[in-house]
């Protein structure tokens, strides 16, 4: 067996890794970065990783034995994004997993050799990831959360739930290029709805109570909440300002229903960890990430707070309802 070789550059450049080396060793205990665009103690992404650990475990993976994890949390903070990446990338791990586009341009400034399967990312070809879906070239593959045609599902849907939104903010991180591409699919299809869209940039919490709180002067306004770790990790901040400014909103993932959002219409994120396991594994065993697609999903679920409804004083029409994967009451 070949030594392997490598190449560590001090100042935060990336670790080379050859991959035909890492699969030549099958016996030593393998190593995995985990970058997550969330706070630590958010109880949602511990389940997200605890899922991922348990997957990597049936494909034979465990931790202590031949596995090791390195973890780092970012939350929103792109700075903390920057220098979790150069730590991860230091650690010369065989394979990074990271979550959210931010976190992944980070990463990828600092490494293009390590692999890395990405999950909770929207539009990795216009964001400059890929070079294309069925081919990715480089070192990065995975999972994608939406494509930006579902700017106009959440349009409609909002519409349906709340027929006398005529404004519609879409709140989003404006340096995230896949959350601009949800607002330009949401504005093309607008007039159809007779709904006006305006961009709600937000890059802070500060801006959040600012920018919901001036949309909400005008009447009939409703929002629709972009995925980022900005608005994930202050959902309550989000949910409580549109319950109190009486927003309609609809949001891209189940958790934001479960506590206490209108609506949310959004992949199982479940079922996405175990595939993103399914992918590291591979990769772990000797498989190339430029040869493995990117995966979009298959899936939504739709999920309606009748809760929270009925304090907006919408009446959720019955269609709508045996539509849903589930009616929290």
């Amino acid at each position: 067996m070949q030594r392997r070789d490598f190449i560590k550059v001090i100042g935060g450049t990336a670790v080379a890794w050859p991959l035909a080396a890492r699969a030549q060793q099958p016996d030593r205990v393998r190593r995995i970065g985990v970058i997550m665009g969330f706070a630590e103690d958010d109880e949602v992404w511990q389940a997200y990783l605890a899922t991922f650990r348990q997957r990597l475990q049936d494909f034979g993976w465990s931790e202590g034995r031949n596995i090791r994890f390195d973890y780092r949390f970012t939350g929103e903070s792109t700075e903390r994004m920057r220098t979790a990446a150069t730590e991860v990338v230091a650690m010369a791990p065989d394979v990074i997993f990271v979550s959210t586009n931010p976190v992944v341009s980070a990463l990828l400034q600092v490494t293009r050799t390590i692999p890395i399967v990405f999950t909770w990312v929207s539009d990795s070809v216009g964001s400059g990831y890929v070079a294309s879906l069925a081919h990715p070239g480089g070192n990065i593959t995975g999972f994608h959360n939406y494509e930006p045609a579902l700017g106009a599902k959440w349009m409609g849907i909002l519409k349906e739930i709340a027929p006398a939104v005529r404004r519609v903010a879409f709140v989003h991180v404006p340096e995230i290029t896949a959350n601009v591409a949800f607002m330009r699919v949401g504005e093309a299809s607008s007039g159809a709805l007779g709904m006006k869209v305006s961009g709600a940039a937000v890059r802070n919490t500060a801006d959040i109570e600012r920018v919901l709180t001036e949309f909400a002067q005008e009447p009939n306004g409703g929002l629709i909440v972009t995925p980022s770790p900005l608005t994930a990790t202050r959902r309550a901040v989000i949910i409580e300002l549109a319950a109190r400014l009486r927003l309609p909103a609809i949001y891209s993932f189940r958790f934001y229903a479960d506590n206490g959002g209108l609506i949310s219409y959004g992949i199982d994120q479940t079922e996405l960890v175990r595939e993103a396991a399914s992918y590291v594994d591979r990769i772990l065993r000797g498989a190339n990430p430029a040869d493995l697609p990117v995966q979009l999903p298959t899936k939504y679920q739709l999920v309606i707070n009748i809760k929270t409804a009925n304090a907006l004083g919408l009446n959720v029409p019955n269609s709508m309802q045996l539509l849903a994967d589930e009616v929290i009451e």
